[in-house]
């Protein structure tokens, strides 16, 4: 049985080593989808390489490329003319030097410059990416802690930490938000996060959610109260 097996695996490999290969470019393969073109109108141009470079036909009709490839004549016309229109494909025509007669064959030269092209402008931006400096992403809220730091003149405590990141975290407000609540702690003279906090839950019912309503909630505020 095994003797049976190897057999017919051998006469397998020698008849298609008979029949001749197309050599297919990896590139082709890797960018069509990329490119716009379907499986079935891949399929195609593969089809009438194996007509033109294994069977001598270099202009397969839209029957012989329907039976080959199990569609009907008029898909194979319409995917034809898509490949043509956007230039994948193109009709040559040439004199035959055997018969002296005019003859027509596919070229697939445009299918090969748009993939050349797609594939160098991928590899460009592959080695620009490779070469840019990997930048660390900041620390928000590490910064905002520095800047209380900062207006505070000395280093927080471990529950002060706390509180800003619960604000950040928990209750969902914005680093800027934040900020120009500290800056109006500042000119109130207030330096407190109790204080600060009252301000952001003001902010909050008011639906106060940025810089610049926060700055008219103020001096409205402020005038108010003037």
């Amino acid at each position: 049985m095994n003797n049976e097996i190897w057999k017919a695996y051998s006469h397998g490999m020698a008849a298609a080593l008979q029949e001749g290969g197309v050599y297919v470019s990896a590139m082709l393969l890797r960018t069509y989808s990329q490119l716009g073109i379907t499986d079935t109108e891949a399929m195609l141009l593969l089809q009438i390489m194996v007509y033109m470079e294994a069977d001598m036909n270099d202009f397969p009709t839209p029957e012989e490329l329907a039976e080959r490839m199990g569609l009907t004549v008029n898909e194979v016309g319409q995917s034809l003319g898509r490949l043509m229109k956007d230039e994948f494909l193109t009709i040559d025509e040439y004199v035959d030097n055997v018969t002296g007669m005019q003859s027509e064959r596919y070229n697939w030269t445009g299918w090969l410059l748009k993939a050349s092209s797609l594939s160098a402008e991928q590899k460009r931006e592959s080695r620009k990416a490779e070469r840019q400096p990997i930048r660390q992403p900041q620390a928000p809220a590490s910064d905002l802690f520095s800047v209380f730091e900062q207006e505070f003149g000395r280093l927080l405590s471990p529950i002060e930490c706390e509180t800003i990141s619960g604000w950040l975290d928990h209750d969902r407000y914005t680093d800027e938000i934040i900020r120009f609540a500290l800056k109006e702690a500042v000119f109130a003279g207030k330096l407190s996060l109790r204080y600060i906090d009252r301000i952001l839950i003001e902010w909050s019912r008011n639906r106060v959610t940025n810089a610049d309503e926060a700055r008219a909630h103020a001096q409205k505020f402020r005038g108010g109260r003037g």
